[in-house]
């Protein structure tokens, strides 16, 4: 009668504190979605850092690449300039008219001034 009587009791303080305030689980279940949260947050944070570091790679090859191309056009550009001067030289000009067209200085009396 006394194992019954204290299962009764037992029985009757739990079913108090069920009533009285929330359990363990439930207290664990609500403790858990910030944690999860945080959690969740940290990684979009880590993901969003690793993205960002890899944009900052690719733009940096693509900066080296850029800059590269830059400097052989400008190199190109200096080469094109010396030949440019090259084939407009005077001199040289004189010479392919001699040469090739069979040019030569107009002798006095040929040149007319036109009014």
């Amino acid at each position: 009668m006394a194992t019954a009587l204290s299962r009764k009791i037992w029985g009757l303080s739990l079913l108090k504190r069920s009533h009285a305030g929330p359990s363990r689980a439930s207290r664990r279940r609500s403790s858990f979605l910030p944690v999860l949260s945080l959690g969740l947050g940290l990684v979009a944070i880590a993901l969003l850092h690793v993205w960002l570091r890899l944009q900052v790679v690719h733009l940096g090859y693509i900066l080296s690449t850029t800059s590269k191309l830059r400097s052989q056009l400008e190199q190109e550009n200096r080469e094109l300039k010396v030949e440019l001067a090259t084939l407009t030289s005077p001199d040289r000009l004189e010479a392919i008219a001699r040469s090739r067209l069979g040019m030569v200085e107009p002798e006095r009396g040929q040149a007319v001034i036109l009014p």
